[in-house]
């Protein structure tokens, strides 16, 4: 019994003394290392270079110092501030790409509604240089038969239309003698407003009066407004 209790206080000892010879595994360099390799796989390099030269700077004296001098607890100093610096680049990176992300919709957003403004803008511009050609063609017909009829006056563009049965205002702005653009529907609306209700529903036998000298401002508009309202 005495023998027995001997050799486990051996034992003991033996494993006491084993553990203060061997090194300790530092938890901090465990940590850090494989947050410093994710940035540097990442574009934290690129985004921060001075930060994440600060933070490698670190690292490395931590790593000078485990394995060069193999001073454990100086080592673990820096490898805990290499954690703590890797961590709030991380997160810095994190905001920086959530930025750039959110700047990138914008200008996507931007580019789309310069494009749509632009696309409306040569629309206004076909459908003006179309009036112009048609007054153009009409106002050459009209001098044609001036000149054989010099008594006979031609007749102007109409200023208020007639709607007839299942009629709708864009197929009035169609007509050749109204707009020929059925985009135009808007102003013919707003002109008529006392007596168009719901610019869906028109009723036989309503005049409506066909406005004419509006300006390219009102034609883009009118064009945007029939676009949203299809």
């Amino acid at each position: 019994m005495v023998i027995r209790c001997r050799q486990a206080v051996y034992i003991l000892l033996l494993c006491t003394v084993l553990a203060a010879c061997s090194s300790p595994v530092s938890t901090w360099r465990s940590k850090a290392a494989p947050l410093v390799d994710e940035l540097g796989r990442r574009d934290a390099q690129a985004m921060f270079p001075q930060e994440y030269r600060s933070l490698l700077e670190t690292f490395e004296h931590g790593e000078a110092l485990f394995h060069v001098r193999e001073d454990d607890k100086a080592a673990d100093v820096y490898y805990q501030l290499a954690y703590q610096k890797a961590e709030m680049l991380q997160s810095e990176v994190q905001k920086a790409k959530k930025r750039l992300a959110v700047e990138k919709q914008q200008r996507v957003a931007e580019l789309a509604a310069k494009a749509e403004e632009e696309q409306l803008m040569r629309a206004a511009a076909d459908a003006e240089l179309r009036l112009r050609t048609q007054e153009s063609a009409r106002s050459a017909e009209l001098s044609r038969t001036s000149q054989k009829k010099s008594k006979e006056t031609p007749p102007p563009l109409p200023t208020s239309y007639t709607v007839r049965r299942g009629e709708t205002l864009p197929q009035i702005s169609a007509r050749t003698e109204i707009y020929n653009d059925s985009t135009l529907w808007p102003l013919i609306y707003r002109a008529n407003r006392d007596q168009i209700r719901d610019p869906k529903r028109l009723w036989p036998g309503q005049v409506f009066v066909i406005p004419r000298n509006f300006s390219r401002d009102e034609a883009v508009g009118a064009r945007r407004y029939s676009n949203k309202n299809n």
